[in-house]
């Protein structure tokens, strides 16, 4: 233990933990958790969130959108199978490596649908830069998750993952302007070449950031606790993790259907509603107001979520009930839209200066507060589990695996061409059904304060042997 480990500890009922005084200056600046989630939220307000400007105008802004569909497919069947091992892979290789290397297949991706504006018959190319970019998407999101959940206080949480997922969803935001402003004299049904040049610049921008981003191991918490980091032992203990972490902690399979179901509505929203419904510009604006109102819905839940006159126990039900009010008031309006239009049966396209657009625009202004409700409160659900980061990578991967497996089913069920209604009910039943199957967790699971008997990742060896907590505290 070094001199400034030594200086201060404090102990929380018989667990000691050690605090240490907090870095001043410049270098205070830097190692503040703080600074770190928002470096962290511009690496994916430069990939994922302009991926998600993209995808958010249906079809990838293409006009034909059963190539987006079938690409959307590739790359959330291929996040699917890395995400499950990816918190293994954070672990061995480090989170800072790990994310450095999820954020390549953003520029691959995006410019492969300016090949295909060039070469309509560039189609196999997009489906293979899709199947890439789940790979690279499976390292970034654990990496990301298991750094975002790991900076903060314990009542910190929600406000952590709500700075993140704001500045996350400027990408949207931005993009979906930049969408707006190319294609604002267009009432035709496809993006511009301009469009996917401006994104692949700034998704190439935003590869750098996670070489600029600090060490985890010299980061103090705003409590003086130490940010703690894994450990990076063999591949043999840390696959022995991942099946600690489940068999340890059986309830977290209770959250399965929640994170499976957490992309599923993203098919029906951004292809079945808005890249059916509306013409381009439209559909960019559409975009833009979405991802504007997820920063909104993320901050409001995080509120609640971090609201310290209520117990965290208190906090998850209330958080939950939301959710669940969410769920009903977003679908039973998205039924009065989805009754009247089949694939078959399409009305015009629907234009902003119409006289029925803000309906159709409030509407989906209250599709993105679901979202961002939804995602933070399912990454809190996690953090209320566990501090420990090797854990949270196991729970991150989980949850990025599960819902990029249901991101691939429902994507390719659009692009075989399943009625939108049933993509529409199959949205409403699995998001309640998310929910009823957590319940039980929340209330078997989650506790007013995390203690390291409760976490047995963190108390496991390099050679992947659980030390009992009397030895780690003497430690």
């Amino acid at each position: 233990m070094s001199d400034i480990e030594k200086k201060s500890s404090r102990y929380s009922g018989e667990q000691h933990v050690e605090t240490l005084p907090q870095y001043t200056g410049l270098k205070g600046f830097y190692y503040k958790p703080t600074t770190q989630v928002i470096m962290l939220g511009f690496v994916c307000f430069m990939g994922p969130g302009l991926f998600n400007a993209c995808n958010g105008l249906g079809g990838g802004g293409q006009l034909d959108q059963t190539t987006g569909a079938n690409a959307n497919s590739a790359l959330y069947a291929t996040f699917a199978a890395m995400a499950f091992f990816s918190g293994t892979v954070n672990n061995k290789l480090g989170a800072r490596l790990t994310l450095l290397l999820g954020t390549f297949g953003y520029s691959l991706y995006i410019g492969s649908y300016l090949a295909l504006n060039i070469h309509p018959g560039a189609g196999a190319f997009v489906i293979t830069s899709g199947a890439i970019l789940g790979i690279c998407a499976g390292l970034l999101w654990t990496a990301q998750g298991s750094l975002m959940l790991a900076y903060p206080t314990e009542d910190q949480k929600g406000t952590f993952i709500a700075i993140f997922w704001g500045i996350f969803n400027l990408g949207g935001v931005v993009g979906s302007a930049v969408a707006f402003g190319q294609n604002f004299q267009s009432l035709s049904g496809g993006v511009g070449n301009g469009t996917y040049i401006g994104f692949i610049v700034l998704t190439g921008i935003g590869v750098l950031i996670p070489m600029l981003m600090a060490n985890p191991e010299k980061m103090i918490r705003a409590d003086g606790t130490k940010v703690t980091t894994p450990r990076h032992p063999s591949w043999k203990s840390e696959i022995l993790g991942l099946y600690l972490a489940l068999r340890t902690d059986p309830s977290i399979v209770l959250l399965f259907p929640m994170f499976f179901a957490s992309n599923w509505f993203y098919t029906w929203q951004f292809n079945d509603y808005n890249g059916t419904l509306f013409n381009i510009r439209t559909r960019s604006l559409n975009s833009f107001v979405y991802w504007t109102s997820q920063i909104f819905g993320s901050l409001m839940i995080g509120v609640v979520l971090d609201n310290k006159r209520l117990t965290r126990r208190a906090r998850a039900f209330v958080g939950w009930t939301i959710l669940f009010l969410m769920v009903f008031i977003v679908h039973t309006w998205a039924y009065m839209y989805q009754k009247d239009y089949t694939r078959d049966n399409l009305p015009p396209l629907i234009d902003f200066e119409d006289s029925g657009y803000p309906q159709h625009v409030w509407f989906y202004i209250f599709c993105g507060f679901l979202d961002a409700m939804w995602q933070t409160a399912s990454y809190w659900f996690m953090g209320a589990i566990s501090n420990d980061p090797a854990k949270l990578a196991y729970l991150t991967g989980f949850y990025k695996s599960l819902q990029s497996a249901g991101a691939a089913g429902i994507w390719r069920a659009d692009g075989v061409g399943l009625p939108f209604m049933n993509i529409f009910l199959s949205t409403w039943i699995l998001l309640v059904a998310g929910l009823i199957c957590a319940l039980p967790m929340l209330f078997w699971r989650v506790k007013n304060h995390t203690d390291l008997e409760d976490e047995v990742i963190a108390r496991m060896d390099d050679q992947g042997h659980v030390q009992p907590v009397e030895k780690v505290i003497g430690h």
